[in-house]
């Protein structure tokens, strides 16, 4: 994935991988996370940073949805939090069990 990424001139960084459930429980206190089910909790997920050929942190979804696609397509149980329907996620990238 970090390579894909690499070869297409940008650039990502992990700013997530496990978060305790004090963390997560903050997280949902603040609005930035609506679950504490959340796959951080089980080391199945970690967010990145992608950052643009220019060096700038890029969050929006059609800008990333390359490297989503890529992702889910490496295996039929990874899931890119920019394809969710409820609570759009671009930086998260987690692996069901």
């Amino acid at each position: 994935m970090i390579l894909f990424v690499n070869e297409q001139g940008w650039g990502c960084r992990f700013e997530w991988a496990y978060r305790s459930p004090a963390v997560q429980q903050g997280l949902v206190e603040a609005g930035k996370s609506r679950t504490m089910k959340s796959k951080h909790l089980d080391r199945l997920a970690v967010d990145l940073t992608f950052f643009d050929p220019d060096g700038r942190p890029i969050w929006d979804k059609d800008a990333l949805q390359q490297f989503g696609d890529y992702f889910e397509a490496l295996n039929p149980k990874n899931r890119w939090g920019g394809n969710w329907t409820s609570f759009v996620d671009t930086p998260h990238f987690e692996r069901r069990p």
